[in-house]
């Protein structure tokens, strides 16, 4: 170990490197034991993602039920679901400081804790006005889950120094496969308040285990590491970027809006388009919004190996475009089949362009444009489905829906142009 960090003592004559600051210099073995307590932590935040995607896909497959139960059109169900938008955004800046002051780490567990408990709720309202507000509530569930998390993986991010985001959003992906095809799957069985409360639960038990292994983590505290950086990059010139840095920033988080906009699409009126235009059964629109959240998790689980071999802007690029296509097919396609071709198309393309946007935004602007790009990036999950909603009443919600397209294609550009800055 010595003659490694020589190296590193040459390489960073005056900057100590995080590892240096968070691992005693005198410690015999510290690249072992920092990579088996980092490994712990990593492992329990991708179960805490999973279990996001998991809890989010739940409420997603019944929304058709609780759409006749609360007897919404289009507009109103579009309005009720810009709530869950409009909670996790009013709730983020404040999740900001509390991780800041707690932890991302608790905070994360907290945020969990709070989506579960609220996800057998919207089962349980009988009017657009009470479900618009129990969705307040699982959005400021969700949108804490999302920024704190997202937190904590920037920290083993950074510690790995490998591009290993997106995997953690592959977890999410594969929470939201796993509970779209278990919630088609007991669509017949259970009734919207029977699997709402189950997910629910099992989302408590897991976030409580991983919760328990992510706090005990030894190496999970990198507060003042954090703190020296962020003080260093406060008092000094070279922490502000400058004006170049923060249109690229900009670039980035707009090409995260266009992500966010399609996904969220995806989320709240696949399966409703499904239903009603392509009329597909209950469990085959469920199994339509698994396909696309398995196509996602598979192009996420390859996202590190891809954004090496092409390229992230590529990636990115390429992405959206496949993304376009395959919404334009899944939205106009008059078969089932080829209705959920293009919804995988859809997923396999815009599997990493949200991550790769976000660090991007990171490594260039830091813990600001980690925020700046985020902020946009929910800022398109806000406004998706009121614009769906609306636009469905007044034209289609098929042509409603080639909006993702043009969305897609327009993240296909503003990466090219960020790559150019």
């Amino acid at each position: 170990m010595p003659p490694r960090n020589k190296i590193r003592a040459h390489a960073l004559p005056h900057r100590p490197s995080p590892q240096s600051c968070s691992t005693p210099a005198e410690s015999p073995t510290p690249s072992a034991r920092s990579l088996a307590s980092w490994g712990t932590a990593r492992l329990a935040l991708t179960a805490f993602f999973a279990v996001d995607g998991l809890l989010f896909a739940a409420w997603v497959v019944r929304i058709p039920d609780i759409r006749s139960q609360v007897n919404a059109s289009h507009s109103a169900l579009g309005l009720a679901l810009l709530c869950v938008s409009a909670g996790a955004v009013a709730t983020m800046p404040i999740v900001g400081r509390l991780c800041l002051r707690y932890g991302s780490r608790p905070v994360t567990a907290a945020s969990l804790g709070l989506l579960a408990l609220s996800v057998p709720l919207p089962a349980h309202t009988h009017s657009v006005a009470a479900l618009s507000g129990v969705l307040l509530l699982f959005g400021a569930g969700y949108g804490g889950a999302n920024v704190a998390m997202n937190s904590a993986a920037v920290e083993i991010v950074d510690e790995l120094k490998r591009p290993v985001m997106p995997s953690f959003h592959a977890g999410y992906s594969l929470g939201g496969l796993l509970g779209a095809g278990i919630g088609g799957l007991l669509a017949g069985p259970l009734t919207a308040a029977q699997w709402l409360a189950l997910a629910g639960l099992a989302g408590l038990l897991v976030s409580v285990a991983a919760g328990v292994a992510l706090l005990r983590s030894p190496a999970a505290r990198p507060v003042a590491t954090t703190r020296s950086a962020a003080s260093r990059s406060a008092a000094s010139p070279a922490g502000t970027a400058p004006s170049g840095g923060r249109l690229l920033v900009l670039l980035l988080g707009l090409t995260a809006l266009c992500t966010a906009y399609g996904e969220g699409a995806i989320a709240d009126w696949a399966t409703l388009h499904l239903t009603d235009d392509v009329h597909a059964g209950a469990r085959v629109a469920a199994a339509g919004y698994a396909a696309y959240a398995l196509a996602m998790t598979t192009g996420r689980i390859g996202g590190t190996w891809l954004s090496m071999r092409l390229g992230q802007h590529r990636v990115m690029a390429l992405g959206g475009l496949t993304a376009a296509g395959g919404m334009l097919l899944a939205a106009l396609a008059p078969l089932v089949l080829l209705a959920l071709a293009g919804l995988v198309l859809v997923g396999l393309g815009l599997a990493n362009i949200f991550p790769l946007a976000i660090a991007r935004a990171g490594a260039t602007g830091g813990p600001q444009g980690v925020a700046l790009a985020s902020t946009l990036g929910y800022a398109g999950m806000l406004i998706g489905p009121p614009v769906i909603g609306f636009l469905a009443d007044a034209t289609s919600l098929p042509l409603a829906l080639t909006t993702v397209a043009a969305a897609a294609a327009t993240a296909a550009v503003l990466p090219l142009t960020a790559r150019r800055r």
